[in-house]
């Protein structure tokens, strides 16, 4: 049976980051302008598990491969980035707006050992695909461990 990921948007991971968080939106502040980084919004994420990985799958449509950064600390990863306004045609105006823009920060902790340093992320089709490899499940070995008997 596999084990349950918990997606967390909690502001205990956040704050892990917050030092890689500002530095990623000063610099996306400075590419897209200020006004850019106006807004807040939540992508909506899947995250699954393989037999090899875990998966993490964040909706980006509209933004560009450049507007997201990726970062792992622990068993936490943190998504940040920037989705683009959607622009309208000459004259016309939206009657209903729901799908969000501005700003992101998403945190996932995983509730399994994975070797971030060989993390591989991808954006197709408007997704942003991450990938972390699983360690080896280490409680599944048995180790024998000798017994020493004490001199008198």
């Amino acid at each position: 049976m596999r084990h349950r990921i918990h997606a967390v948007g909690g502001p205990s991971e956040i704050v892990e980051f917050s030092d890689e968080v500002r530095q990623v939106f000063r610099e996306l502040g400075r590419v897209f302008g200020a006004d850019a980084l106006a807004g807040e919004c939540s992508p909506s994420i899947d995250v699954y598990e393989t037999d090899d990985a875990i998966e993490i799958v964040v909706d980006l449509p509209g933004a560009e491969p450049s507007s997201a950064r990726v970062f792992c600390k622990g068993d936490s990863v943190l998504i940040v980035g920037e989705k683009p306004r959607r622009r309208v045609r000459g004259e016309s105006s939206f009657h209903l707006v729901e799908r969000g823009y501005g700003r992101f920060a998403r945190a996932v902790r995983t509730s399994r050992a994975c070797d971030t340093s060989r993390a591989r992320a991808s954006f197709v089709d408007g997704e942003l695909h991450i990938s972390l490899p699983k360690i080896a499940e280490r409680r599944a070995r048995t180790i024998p461990v000798a017994i020493g008997v004490p001199h008198n």
